[in-house]
């Protein structure tokens, strides 16, 4: 007969820990959250020192019921959600609906779903954390507030169905900002000059660094003619040699945001998806002869921290596997963190560094098993020696100018044997060879590229480069960017294009408005001080109160000015030259969710909707009759596809090239790193730079 009863969130997370219990203990998922501000109206006694009036979620009776039943056949309840904010306001919810006493120690807290965490952990219980919960709760009254007195205002000004949020808000702001630094950005001419040198057979390249002495930038055809000339007949010699050696440290273990661009850039994975993964990973999943277990540690954080057991595993498997020489000579300590860390938790990694990713291939899905293996490679090489490089720049006279070549090898891999990081342009570092020279040499000239560019404005954000924004300037905290960028796209202010995000229309118009009459919510400065306040609620330093008081004594007179002063907008929709084939009359562009659509005029009396095609003007590759046209997946990302679907289901996710590959005569696509745009082969090796347009 169980004596106790464990509550935590789903049901994959009970099955993990029931298991590890065993049967005195009876452990059931709440399925989230059980109570929360009502959707109709605004759920908070403004008057009433911000008294939040919640109420059951719909849909939650039976799982209510359920819970009800067994508190009464049980002596004790322990409630075992996740160990953050959300999860001790969920633990508080329980607890009043449970009618629990205040004082009573039901909470257990573990970083990581394994059996000795659980056991441990269900030793040591302890009483809910009101100050986390008033956290919570400030949050979520805040964002509150402000949706839910912006969003009428905008909907009676602007446009019906509009709304606006606190995070979300700077969020959308920033790439609005960014979208008009780069309209504003005037393209700055620029030269290069290549030398393509022999020594002996073997050649190298070196380029334009500097004449008699001084560094030269070359701006203009002219400057670059008059190089030329100098070096004309000029005979190649080697000035100077260095050679040093240089170390690369490793990156720290993931923390959240590191997490979701790190899986951005190397698998593809948008935040919402990485996030969904290793809360899997985090759950539990069988795995054959353990049962089932949590293979990562909680998945939200920004602590770099590691705790000493799973440290002294880690030295152990690394000493076993590769050798004393990839062990540095003291543990490595990631504890330094940000001013605005909360380091409530470890560092993201795998709950035994023992289970690796190959021994996993039969029990995880190919998402589960690349994620697993991206945290566990990140951890094991953050433990691991420095890399050591050795470094060799050769400067080569000819005449006044001197070309600088630079080369690279490894002496020693040290962690790289495991892991590099990834770059947001998908490049990795490549060895560069010199050929042995020395000062006195005389090198052969082969050729010589004088080649001309143009500076390029600032990039679009993609997600890891808006939630690295967004840690950065201390908008959000662990738990909000994933919820964050999926809002701002649900809401139709950005869309994405070219895995990159671009404001709408719509998102445009109301960030201007907001501009103008809530400068505060935008204000990054501003936006940063809140989440500390919110930090210090949570440890206990401010009141929660207070701090809505204060902001909402500014905030309801900002309000009042926009109720005053903000115009009446007409958004008139754009006529385009489609006629609808179903009752004849002109279709118009709208703004969805997804960027622009074609709809009737005649709406509502006729609701005809097609999508935008684009043609790329590619044959398609497959079905060679078919034009390849550009469309969007259910989620807003932009895909390749034929136009004759469905008859020819040909699909790719890159953009096809017209040409195709001259090596194998496969399709090219096209790809970008830090270096430009180039062509790259799906099946053979083959890939080709793109010449600059001017």
């Amino acid at each position: 007969m169980a004596d106790s009863l464990v509550i935590v969130e789903s049901p994959a997370k009970a099955k993990t820990i029931g298991k590890y219990l065993g049967s005195k203990f009876i452990v059931k998922a709440s399925m989230g959250h059980i109570r929360d501000l009502p959707k109709s109206q605004i759920g908070v006694e403004i008057k009433k020192n911000f008294e939040p009036k919640y109420i059951t979620i719909r849909g939650k009776g039976s799982v209510l019921k359920e819970l009800k039943d067994a508190r009464k056949k049980v002596k004790k309840v322990y409630l075992a959600a996740d160990p953050d904010r959300e999860g001790e306001a969920i633990a508080w919810h329980l607890a009043h609906y449970l009618e629990l006493e205040e004082t009573e120690a039901c909470r257990v807290v573990f970083n990581e779903i394994t059996k000795q965490a659980v056991k441990d952990a269900f030793k040591t219980p302890r009483k809910i954390n009101l100050d986390l919960v008033n956290a919570q709760q400030a949050r979520r009254i805040l964002d509150r507030l402000v949706g839910y007195k912006i969003s009428p205002l905008l909907w009676k000004k602007v446009k019906k169905g509009l709304s606006a949020g606190r995070v979300q808000s700077v969020a959308v702001k920033l790439i609005y900002d960014r979208e008009n630094e780069i309209k504003a950005f005037v393209p700055e001419e620029y030269w290069s000059i290549t030398a393509k040198l022999l020594a002996g057979k073997t050649e190298f390249e070196a380029k334009f660094h500097s004449v008699n002495g001084e560094k030269k930038e070359l701006g203009n055809e002219q400057e670059v003619n008059e190089i030329l000339s100098g070096i004309e007949k000029a005979s190649y010699t080697v000035q100077e040699v260095k050679e040093k050696e240089r170390q690369r440290n490793p990156s720290p273990p993931f923390i959240t945001s590191s997490l979701q661009q790190e899986a951005a850039r190397k698998l593809n994975f948008r935040a919402s998806k990485t996030m969904s993964v290793a809360q899997q990973l985090y759950e539990g999943i069988d795995i054959g002869s353990e049962g089932t277990v949590g293979l990562i540690t909680y998945m939200r954080t920004d602590s770099t921290r590691i705790s000493p057991v799973a440290q002294e595993e880690a030295k152990e498997f690394i000493l076993q596997k590769y050798g004393e020489a990839y062990y540095p000579e003291t543990p490595r300590m990631y504890i330094k963190k940000a001013a605005n860390a909360q380091d409530a938790h470890e560092a993201i990694r795998p709950s035994s560094v023992l289970r690796e990713p190959d021994q996993l291939k039969e029990h995880l899905s190919r998402d589960q098993l690349r994620l697993y293996k991206l945290i566990w490679e990140r951890f094991v090489a953050s433990q691991m020696s420095s890399a050591i490089l050795d470094t060799m720049t050769v400067d080569i006279t000819a005449g006044a100018a001197i070309f600088r070549a630079v080369g690279s090898k490894m002496k020693f891999p040290g962690f790289m044997k495991v892991y590099v990081e990834g770059n947001d342009d998908g490049t990795t570092e490549e060895e560069k060879l010199l050929p042995p020279l020395k000062q006195g040499d005389t090198v052969q000239k082969k050729s010589i590229d004088p080649k001309q560019h143009f500076t390029q404005p600032p990039p679009r954000f993609t997600e890891a480069r808006l939630v690295k924004a967004l840690e950065e300037m201390g908008i959000g905290r662990p738990s909000t960017y994933a919820p964050t960028l999926e809002t701002i796209q649900r809401r139709g202010y950005v869309a994405i294009e070219e895995k990159k995000f671009v404001p709408t229309e719509l998102g445009e118009l109301v960030i201007q408005q907001m501009i103008e009459f809530f400068p505060e919510i935008l204000d990054v400065e501003f936006t940063a001080q809140m989440e500390e306040e919110l930090d210090h609620v949570e440890e206990g330093k401010e009141d929660w109160v207070k701090v809505l008081d204060t902001f909402y004594q500014s905030f309801e007179k900002r309000l009042e000015v926009a109720e005053e002063e903000m115009e009446k907008i007409e958004i008139q929709d754009e006529v385009s030259d489609e006629i609808c084939e179903k009752c004849g009359r002109h279709l118009v562009y709208k703004m969805g969710r997804f960027g622009k659509f074609l709809a009737c005029s005649g709406f509502p009396d006729c609701r005809n909707t097609k999508p935008i095609v684009k043609d790329i003007g590619v044959t398609c590759p497959s079905c060679k009759e078919g034009k390849i046209i550009e469309r969007r997946s259910k989620k807003g990302r932009v895909f390749y596809g034929c136009d004759r679907y469905p008859e020819c289901e040909f699909v790719s996710w890159d953009k096809p090239v017209a040409q195709p590959c001259p090596k194998c005569g496969s399709m090219l696509i096209e790809k970008r790193n830090k270096n430009g745009e180039f062509h790259q082969c799906v099946h053979c090796d083959y890939k080709e730079e793109v010449q600059e347009k001017e």
